[in-house]
């Protein structure tokens, strides 16, 4: 049986072109609201809290925290088993922002929750996807 084995990349929308521009300069751009102050990742056409439509751009520390994290070992679709093992986590950015990312440059026994991490951006097709390691020290 072939499997196709074309990882996905994101598809960037109108609302979402500045956060990828950022990446490409190694910057982790969030959303700001300029009417209630709420920080806001994904980006959105809209404030999640107060459903204003004036939102900004900021570039965050790319210092984080693990909130939560699993790690796979085997039972993946095709395209990523030659990436195995690789962790997903949840990290609460120093902005107050919990964002699902990976979890790289280190093994996954040595992930704890708490663990202090940065953001660091691997290249796949054209994009920039943020990814976060361990801060060493």
């Amino acid at each position: 049986m072939d499997f196709d084995v074309t990882k996905p990349v994101p598809e960037a929308q109108p609302w979402s072109e500045k956060f990828w521009a950022g990446t490409k300069q190694g910057k982790l751009l969030v959303q700001i609201c300029k009417d209630c102050n709420a920080r806001i990742f994904y980006p959105r056409k809209v404030c999640p809290k107060c459903w204003s439509g004036n939102l900004d751009w900021i570039e965050a520390s790319g210092k984080a925290s693990v909130y939560t994290f699993s790690t796979a070992y085997s039972m993946v679709e095709p395209k990523f088993m030659d990436e195995l093992p690789y962790t997903i986590a949840y990290v609460d950015l120093d902005e107050g922002i919990r964002m699902m990312t990976r979890i790289v440059e280190c093994e996954p026994e040595e992930i704890r929750f708490g663990m202090k991490v940065e953001v660091v951006f691997h290249e796949r097709d054209g994009f920039h996807l943020p990814y976060f390691r361990p801060i060493k020290g």
